[in-house]
């Protein structure tokens, strides 16, 4: 097994950097995230810092922790630790690599990418902030302004949670959600049914915990998403190769009262060397983030939060 440091650089209009391979090397020419073998003794961020001052001659100043994705090459197994850097000196420049370019989503992507990206980029594509819908506490009217709100100011990634809302009156509001999500060019998830989502055209499912553990195997038409409260619904979630997964509580929160909260360093522990984005949740609002990503989260998710 080959430890790997591997960096996504990422500048404020949500550019990110990649590199091409140069000649002589395995995969020349074909364009990758840069970073480079983890020595002996060496912690991942000083892997990190150190391969990002001899590849593109920059310094960190901050990056989070964020997936750990392993690929079996025809010419060695690699387990890759990737941080998302956010602030940096220097300008970078190709010491190492044939060239470098700034990519953003939307842009046709460089060509050919390693094969080990493909899940990455679908990883980076998830906005920060996921917003869970919670009608059923505030009535359907007020959730449907909430929304056409917060998806003109931003907000890409919902759930439409609801789950005790009478059956057609959920499957009407979930309808006008999609398609207010969809004309602003968000995502949307339906909570826990499947067939909901499919008939109302949601762009997938958000499985509830229970339901997490007693699939086999995931929708594979749907983008896929489950609850998690321990180390086995995670291990689960990853074995199935869900898009994504949320943690927590966090904090106490008022829609599991019951629940014991993980707190940031419990949260952290479990999240450490995860293979698929994690958000966390549980009495979190935006404010949260910053020790969100600290503890290897890849943002937020919120009910209440993402309302006010």
């Amino acid at each position: 097994m080959v430890e790997v440091a591997v960096a996504v650089l990422e500048r404020p209009d949500g550019a990110f950097l990649l590199a091409q391979r140069p000649q002589g090397r395995v995969y020349s020419g074909w364009w990758e995230f840069p970073g480079g073998k983890i020595e002996a003794g060496e912690s991942p961020e000083a892997a990190l810092a150190r391969e990002l001052d001899e590849e593109l001659g920059v310094g960190v100043r901050k990056a989070y922790r964020w997936i750990t994705r392993l690929h079996t090459y025809p010419h060695a197994k690699v387990r890759l630790h990737f941080f998302r850097v956010v602030q940096w000196t220097g300008e970078p420049r190709a010491k190492e690599h044939a060239a470098i370019r700034w990519q953003r989503f939307g842009d046709p992507m460089a060509t050919p990418m390693l094969p080990a990206n493909a899940p990455v980029l679908a990883a980076l594509s998830l906005p920060l902030e996921y917003g869970i819908t919670t009608a059923e506490t505030i009535g359907v009217d007020a959730m449907r302004e909430h929304l056409e709100r917060r998806f003109a100011g931003g907000l890409r990634l919902v759930q439409i949670r609801d789950k005790s809302l009478a059956l057609g009156v959920r499957e009407a509001f979930a309808r006008s959600a999609v398609a207010l999500a969809r004309g602003c060019g968000a995502t949307a998830l339906v909570n826990s049914d499947v067939e909901l989502a499919r008939r109302v055209g949601a762009h997938g499912v958000h499985l509830a915990a229970s339901d997490l553990l007693a699939l086999r195997a995931r929708p594979a038409d749907l983008l896929v998403a489950a609850s998690c409260h321990d180390a086995a619904g995670l291990e689960h979630a990853m074995n199935l190769e869900l898009d994504f997964a949320v943690l927590g509580p966090v904090k106490p929160t008022a829609t599991h009262p019951g629940a014991v909260a993980l707190g940031w360093a419990r949260f952290a522990e479990l999240a450490r060397g995860t293979a698929i984005p994690i958000y966390a949740i549980g009495g979190l609002v935006i404010g949260d983030l910053e020790d969100a990503r600290h503890a290897g989260a890849h943002g937020v998710a919120m009910i209440r939060g993402a309302w006010r």
